[in-house]
């Protein structure tokens, strides 16, 4: 066994936080073994092989403890984690006080079982194993927060069932990280989605002309908190990472479900049908390769994917067509080598009402920034009423937010202060995620509505790959 140890300053003042604070989570999950700031929430870091697992812990939060205890293999996906940490605990600004105890033993996983210091697992990394690490986690009464996905194949999703079983019966918290949630344009989009004066009621569309589209586009050559991400190599292998379908899809998938049908509880059995599902690979050359993974040369998992002119073709683009309780969806998820100077990964959204449609774009005509459109069927008096009445009631709760002509329909004028941006939103999942642990449940929904994605997804994957 190592340890590493990251020197924090002394958070007395957390002390303050007794453990009776979150009564509700005083479950078989609670440690007997108290750390050092003894509060309710004590995080376990299990095999950190994805920078996310690092944005969960960016921003401080006084109900958390500071030790956060970590089992991994070592090597430069830990290290690079660890170094992420260290740099947010060195920051001028508002600097964390983390404090990582680290086990690097080959027997990390059942280590962390047996030693049991934390009651909340967090889960980002290779995805390979990641179902199993989740069933094992809440057979051990663990609450578990966890990147997307949960599972990337069909031939594990039974398992994964398993696990919100066994969750239950633990009174445990299986939970999955939807960063896309806080994003203040897919907020308003569901806001004004249920405003029948301004949206009308969804359409449902045919399988040529889907009543929802939704795309997003990644890349492999990114910066994360300021610098340039090393990605590892297995990132490129789908059966590690998983293919995109299941992979980022997931968001896409999970927005659907939130904007569309909120706060309803899902069938996947009765309410997904899937029509069509295709995958197509995006070529990364040897030196584009090098650049990501720091490797000079493909491993030996990836040669199957590399074709004669050593171009990798990577399992990088899908796109499913479904129904979701009869309303027609069109997913599709895409990666690209490096994108546009001065942009980043890109959303699109369309939901088509019968009074007009709500469309997220983020184009060189948007600065490569989300924009969202209102797009009436008739833009007349009347309706610009209706349009300014439900921007003054949001006001509530978006103060500031405003429309203007744009075109043939308006654009939503939403001050800089709800733009936090994607590292940001990783905190603010954590906050709903303390929460429910708080009421020691989460809303009745949301279990059904994972199964439901995850099934969309793997199901879907299954399909494309048929062929």
């Amino acid at each position: 066994m190592q340890k590493h140890i990251i020197n924090r300053l002394s958070l007395a003042s957390l002390a303050l936080f007794a453990t009776a604070l979150f009564p509700a989570c005083q479950s078989p999950s609670t440690p007997t073994d108290k750390t050092t700031d003894s509060t309710a929430v004590q995080i376990i870091t299990l095999d950190p092989g994805h920078f996310h697992a690092a944005l969960v812990q960016k921003t401080a939060n006084a109900d958390i403890d500071s030790v956060v205890h970590v089992y991994a293999p070592g090597g430069p996906e830990l290290d690079a984690y660890l170094g992420l940490i260290k740099q947010y605990n060195e920051r001028a600004e508002n600097p964390t006080h983390w404090k990582e105890e680290v086990y690097t033993g080959a027997d990390y996983l059942d280590k962390m079982i047996a030693d049991k210091k934390g009651n909340v697992v967090v889960l980002a990394g290779n995805n390979q194993q990641k179902t199993t690490y989740i069933k094992k986690a809440v057979d051990a009464g663990l609450n578990v927060l966890g990147d997307k996905p949960m599972v990337i194949t069909a031939a594990n999703f039974g398992l994964l069932e398993e696990a919100f079983t066994t969750a239950a019966s633990k009174k445990v918290l299986l939970y999955d990280i939807m960063t896309e949630r806080s994003e203040i344009t897919n907020l308003l989009q569901k806001e004004l989605a249920h405003i029948p004066a301004v949206f009308g009621e969804q359409q449902k569309g045919t399988a040529a002309n889907p009543g929802v589209v939704i795309e997003s586009v990644h890349f492999f050559y990114k910066f994360v908190s300021g610098k340039a991400l090393t990605r590892p190599s297995w990132f490129f292998d789908p059966a590690q990472q998983g293919e995109a379908i299941a992979d980022v899809g997931t968001h896409l998938l999970d927005l659907v479900q939130w904007e569309c049908f909120p706060d309803t509880i899902l069938d996947y059995k009765k309410d997904i049908e899937i029509n069509t599902a295709r995958t197509w690979p995006t070529p990364v050359t040897l030196s584009q390769f090098t650049a990501v993974t720091k490797k000079d040369s493909f491993p030996d998992f990836l040669k199957a994917y590399v074709t004669k002119d050593t171009i990798l073709q990577t399992h990088a683009n899908g796109e499913v067509n479904y129904t979701l309780k009869g309303v027609h969806v069109r997913m599709i998820a895409r990666w690209d080598y490096k994108a546009p100077e001065g942009s980043g990964d890109t959303h699109y959204s369309l939901l088509k009402g019968s009074l007009a449609s709500l469309e997220i774009k983020q184009g060189a005509a948007e600065n490569y920034q989300p924009t969202l459109y209102v797009l009436p069927v008739k833009n007349d008096e009347a309706y610009t009423q209706a349009l300014q009445q439900a921007i003054n009631t949001l006001q509530s709760r978006y103060a500031g937010i405003a429309v203007e002509k744009a075109g043939n329909g308006w654009k939503l004028v939403i001050p800089q202060s709800f733009k936090t941006g994607h590292e940001a939103h990783f905190g603010e999942v954590m906050q709903r995620y303390m929460q429910y642990l708080k009421a020691g449940k989460l809303p009745d929904w949301e279990v059904p509505g994972m199964l439901a994605k995850y099934y969309t997804a793997t199901k879907a994957l299954e399909i494309a790959n048929r062929k």
